[in-house]
């Protein structure tokens, strides 16, 4: 569903990613993982083009972009591939919750207000946020809001859906409903890409992790392999900050 090949991208003289190569495969749940400024978000606003690579090519679906060397017509129609949910979810203040969801169906898919509204009223049925279509984002606590913007994700029927850090803005006691939300849309098969440091959420989920440090990926394999079994010191290392447990891992 997703290949990247040799995907580079500087600021300045520094440099991000550094020819960073991933297969995903239709219906897969990918988790990636890593310290910050590993490159993490920069891969991800890579493959929908939101922060195009220097160099490499993108394929989603089938419709392959190269990096160095695209049309705006290419790019717009890779995007229509994806949906996003942002850390910050990136909702417009001044419109409803229905509005949110609605804007890109009717503004960007040219799909009927009537049409649009039933969509969005389904979606917002199934993360029990029905009662609040006509709220504006104010109005909600953090973890609705993300939902809202995952619902805004799904609307446009993506093949792949990508999360940068869809959790790290929350405060704890709203994790929780955005991640069963996650869970929800994993199960109906569709294709994910997360950034998260959620690592209940990686084992419990993620078909495939991914292990990035500066840059590159380090380490990738099944939950099992990478969070119980890592092989690379600098993944051991990670873990062993991130869950603040010395574990001892055989290399």
């Amino acid at each position: 569903m997703v290949e990247l090949k040799e995907i580079r991208k500087s600021f300045g003289d520094h440099q991000i990613l550094n020819g960073v190569s991933l297969t995903v495969e239709e219906g897969e749940v990918v988790v990636i993982l890593g310290p910050s400024g590993s490159g993490k978000t920069t891969l991800l606003r890579t493959i929908n083009f939101l922060g195009p690579a220097d160099s490499g090519t993108v394929t989603i679906d089938g419709m392959t972009v190269d990096s160095k060397k695209h049309h705006h017509r290419e790019v717009q129609e890779l995007r229509k591939k994806t949906g996003m949910v942002f850390q910050n979810y990136n909702l417009f203040k001044n419109k409803t919750v229905l509005h949110n969801i609605t804007e890109g169906l009717t503004s960007v898919r040219k799909v009927p207000k009537a049409e649009a509204e039933k969509t969005a009223m389904t979606l917002l049925e199934k993360v029990n946020l029905a009662d609040r279509a006509n709220a504006y984002p104010a109005e909600l606590s953090g973890g609705q809001q993300q939902r809202v913007g995952i619902c805004r994700a799904l609307a446009l029927n993506p093949k792949v859906i990508l999360f940068d850090e869809p959790t790290s803005a929350l405060d704890p006691e709203l994790v929780g409903e955005v991640l069963a939300t996650m869970r929800a849309v994993a199960a109906t098969g569709i294709t994910m890409i997360v950034v998260t440091h959620e690592i209940s959420f990686a084992k419990e989920v993620a078909d495939k992790v991914v292990y990035m440090e500066e840059g590159v990926i380090v380490e990738q394999g099944t939950p099992k392999q990478v969070i119980e079994n890592p092989q690379n010191e600098k993944t051991i290392r990670f873990l062993r900050t991130l869950l603040n447990n010395p574990i001892e891992y055989n290399i």
